[in-house]
Parts: structure tokens; sequence; C-alpha cells
């Protein structure tokens, strides 16, 4: 796979009809607008972010697809309760392309440890350290390598916050993913 593929990769993740999912940094909602397909009209999708440029875009993209199971919302996941949900709340959250934009990497895994039901899902997709940007005036695509994050420091951060690793998936050539799951008790 040369790039991410929302509708592939979605396909990974097991989001079926009625699940509860949050977005966190949902940018310009691909993958938003494809799990809100998946969870049909009795689920929903939150979709986080904190700028509210890419939420008016995710806006308008949600209206062009007739979906009525998204909420938008502005929120800073850095923070202590940044999405406003309750505990225990939601099945799914994805951090796709996020965890290497913030500085305080622990908050957003912390809400999520928080947010999630017993028995849920989060997952990873991030920027491979050795793929893709080339650096200097070249360009490339991605961040740079230098604020990438290594696969054994994602597991770190979300194992400090109680969550289990349960695997890695396919993602495309440029990124890895992983799934931690939240325990049963």
């Amino acid at each position: 796979m040369a790039f991410l593929h929302p509708s592939q990769i979605v396909d990974r993740l097991n989001i079926t009809p009625g699940t509860k999912v949050a977005d966190f940094g949902c940018g310009s909602g691909h993958f938003t607008v494809e799990m809100a397909r998946r969870t049909g009209k009795s689920g929903v999708v939150y979709a986080f972010d904190v700028q509210e440029e890419v939420l008016s875009a995710l806006k308008s993209k949600i209206a062009l697809e007739h979906l009525s199971n998204v909420e938008m919302r502005r929120a800073d996941l850095e923070t202590s309760e940044g999405t406003q949900l309750a505990e225990n709340f939601v099945d799914f959250v994805l951090f796709c392309n996020f965890l290497f934009q913030i500085e305080h990497k622990e908050a957003p895994a912390k809400e999520a440890f928080r947010i999630l039901k017993a028995g849920g899902r989060v997952a990873v997709i991030d920027w491979k350290p050795d793929s893709g940007h080339q650096g200097g005036s070249q360009g490339g695509i991605g961040p740079e390598k230098g604020s990438r994050m290594e696969k054994n420091t994602v597991v770190g951060i979300f194992s400090e916050q109680g969550f289990a690793f349960d695997k890695e998936f396919e993602t495309d050539d440029l990124h890895y993913g992983i799934i931690f799951k939240k325990s049963e008790a």
C-alpha cells in the first residue's frame, strides 16, 4: 500500500454498526467519514481537533456524505478531560498522525483510557521514523524525522496509562499501526 487508504485501514479496525468512536486529532476527517459509514445510524463518531478550520472543512464533508452520526468538537486533547465525554463511554479511539504533533503525548492516552469502556480499543497510526521525509530543502512527505515516534515509545506511553498491547496491523509503507486494549475489569 503506497499511502493511507481509510477504507482499507478501517476494514482492519473492526468498526461495526452501533460502535461509539472517538477520533483524536481528526484533521480533515478522512477516517471520521469512513468510520461513520461503518458505525451506521446506531453508532456515533466524535471527531476532535484543536483547529477550527479543519472542523469546518469536515462539517462540509459530512454534509456532502449525508452523515448524521458525527459530532465534531473543538478540543485540546493535551488537557485533563479534554474531550468532555463521560468515563467508560466509547468503544474505540483512533489516533492517526496525531501524537507526533503534540508536546504532552501521555495526556491524550490518559484521556482515551478514561473515556473507553472496559475492553475498549485504541488504534495508533503514526509515521515510521525512517520513512518519507527527505529533510533539508528537498521537501518530502510527512513530519521531520526528529518529531516521529518509535513504536516502542508509543507502546510505553500507552502501557503507562494502563493499556495492554493487542497487536500491530498493516497500514501503508510510511506508517505503522498498533492496537491497544483497555482491560475488561
